[in-house]
């Protein structure tokens, strides 16, 4: 089983290291490395193109953004099975892509496997800020506006041949919308591996405050909407306190 892992970056110069050489060290051999680049001025392409032939394929051009990034990668990609690790994020050890593997090998009939993540703070990789539990997720909690964490899953490519790109109309919520249509429009089946596979850095799109948290509940909403799956903005405004339990819950050393 080959396993194609795309990064998007832009101007990521003090983080994508990091990412590189997680990737790098896995220890499982079929893996394709993709990278696309988002034209950056920051050294972030002097950095990647210093690890020569061990990045598989490597674009460097502007885009229209982070998700139409992502669909250049997997419009790339050759695996079997496709990860997206942006440039802030890293496998927490070298057996992950080992691991995701073993489920798909066990699990014949599954399109997504899902993985659980760890939030740290920037300064402070080591200590978890709040585990983002894949193994407690279920379809009806996405109406509340829960989801898998997007980088710990792994998705056949045949599955998003079947429901089709990443929209661009979203800034932060594509890859909400892109779960609903896998999992709760077109049903495609998915196992929860109960391990964290990757720890990603806190103030990314997605959670760099109030502001983020308004963006993307709007986009959830939308794509709800779009596609016939009844919700409202108490319903989905439901994940706040609990994210907010869950970090302290993380202090408390839970």
């Amino acid at each position: 089983m080959k396993i194609s892992i795309i990064t998007v970056v832009w101007n990521g110069v003090s983080t994508i290291q990091n990412t590189i050489d997680s990737v790098l060290a896995q220890t499982y051999k079929n893996v394709e490395y993709i990278i696309v680049d988002g034209d950056s001025s920051d050294g972030t392409v002097e950095v990647i193109k210093s690890y020569g032939n061990k990045i598989s394929r490597f674009i460097s051009e502007p885009d229209r953004g982070l998700y139409d990034a992502m669909n250049k990668g997997i419009a790339l990609a050759t695996g079997n099975v496709i990860g997206i690790l942006n440039s802030d994020d890293f496998y927490l050890h070298s057996e992950v892509i080992t691991d995701v593997a073993r489920e798909f090998t066990q699990n014949l009939g599954a399109d997504l496997v899902l993985g659980n993540v760890d939030f740290v703070q920037p300064d402070d990789l080591i200590k978890r800020v709040r585990l983002y539990s894949a193994f407690k997720f279920a379809l009806w909690k996405m109406r509340f506006g829960f989801m898998p964490a997007h980088p710990g899953t792994f998705i056949k490519k045949s599955a998003y041949d079947k429901v089709g790109q990443y929209k661009l109309g979203y800034k932060s919520g594509s890859d909400f919308d892109m779960f609903v249509r896998i999992l709760v429009v077109a049903r495609l089946p998915y196992v929860k591996l109960n391990k964290t596979l990757v720890r990603m850095r806190v103030g990314g799109v997605s959670t760099s405050g109030i502001k983020s948290y308004a963006i993307t509940t709007n986009e959830m909403l939308r794509s709800l909407k779009e596609n016939q799956i009844y919700s409202n903005r108490l319903m989905v405004l439901v994940r706040l306190p609990v994210k907010f339990v869950q970090l302290l819950l993380s202090k408390l050393g839970f």
